[in-house]
């Protein structure tokens, strides 16, 4: 199909649009082409007003440049990082984002952020120009990139901040959060609410403090009084995340989720864990008693990849089934760390805890 600024002239677009349709039963994910396609053809003739046009046009944008950049990068894990932009490189919460973002890009992970300064001019510089994506918001001043990530192709301008956090999140196998204000705060509730809800992950959440330093550890205290204490959150919830001030916890609590778990999802209901390496009958049997308060019905089993899953990359991969609440997320959370104890992750994957 030709380039995007064909679509300058009418009848370039209606030979574009022509040539998809003609391809449109070879495509390998036509039904969501066609659904898409159909969406826009109902918008169209409906009665929404200009400025739901220029937003849905300007977010389909976005969207378009986040997919062609991250898909050559699928295969590798990827941590964002979230923080200040206010603090100063001379401060003790850059230098331990800088160094945990070393560590995470020697374990071969790369590394997200929003893009600007403080925190996030922390994790680029740690992690080095080649392991980093920026993903900037344009605004009506000027924003600048911090001089890490300036100028590199991995660096995104969004127009929306709803489509830029789609992609910190969406792109993300773990998420670190260090010091910051109203925004830092927003994006830490943000994800543990997205987690406890099933709408992101499961991957693990580490809220990270200099050493010494109590910024989260204070956060969490008042989670237990206020929250888990009084009922307004499960007692489970807080095995969401984890909150340290050593650099080596951090990192094991992002390397240690992916040594046997790989990813899940649903097909119909039935929620469908893919595993690295298979786990003994026994380990199963074990699951079942440890966690049968989470499962509706049935049990969980082992299987191979599920017809749905026919196109899906990881078929080759062992899984266990089971009909889970998708209430409990703290509880699901147990178990995938429980899983991660009791199997056996070959060494390939130990050394290698970054490969999708």
């Amino acid at each position: 199909m030709t380039s995007s600024a064909s679509f300058d002239t009418l009848e370039s677009l209606q030979a574009d649009i022509a040539e998809l349709i003609d391809h449109l039963p070879t495509l390998k994910h036509r039904q969501f082409i066609k659904q898409a396609l159909a969406t826009i053809v109902r918008l169209a003739d409906s009665e929404i007003e200009r400025l739901d046009w220029k937003i849905l046009s300007a977010a389909l944008a976005d969207m378009e440049r986040g997919f062609q950049l991250f898909h050559a990068y699928r295969h590798v894990r990827k941590v964002t990082i979230f923080g200040s932009a206010r603090l100063a490189t001379d401060t003790p919460e850059y230098q331990m984002a800088l160094e945990f973002a070393q560590a995470v890009s020697r374990l071969g992970f790369m590394v997200m952020t929003g893009g600007g300064g403080g925190i996030m001019q922390a994790g680029h510089e740690g992690a080095g120009r080649e392991n980093s994506f920026g993903l900037n918001i344009q605004l009506p001043f000027e924003q600048q990139a911090n001089p890490f990530i300036e100028g590199d192709p991995k660096l995104i301008h969004f127009k929306y901040f709803f489509t830029r956090k789609l992609f910190l999140l969406k792109e993300s196998d773990a998420v670190a959060l260090f010091p910051g204000g109203f925004g830092t705060q927003d994006e830490a509730f943000e994800c543990m609410t997205l987690s406890q809800t099933g709408k992101f992950g499961p991957v693990p959440l580490v809220l990270i403090d200099h050493p010494g330093g109590d910024y989260w550890r204070s956060w969490s205290e008042y989670i237990d009084k206020q929250l888990v204490k009084n009922g307004l959150v499960s007692p489970e919830d807080p095995s969401l995340y984890t909150v340290t001030d050593n650099l080596d916890v951090a990192c094991d609590a992002i390397t240690r989720f992916y040594q046997v778990y790989h990813s899940c999802r649903y097909v119909g209901d039935s929620l469908v864990i893919r595993l690295k390496t298979d786990l003994s009958d026994a380990l199963v049997e074990q699951l079942n008693t440890d966690f049968s308060d989470i499962i509706l019905k049935g049990r969980i089993e082992k299987s191979q990849a599920l017809p749905q899953e026919a196109q899906d990359e990881t078929v080759g991969l062992p899984r266990l089934i089971l009909y889970f609440n998708q209430r409990d997320l703290g509880r699901l959370y147990q178990m995938i760390a429980a899983i991660n104890q009791i199997g056996t992750p070959s060494p390939e994957d130990v050394a290698h805890p970054e490969r999708k």
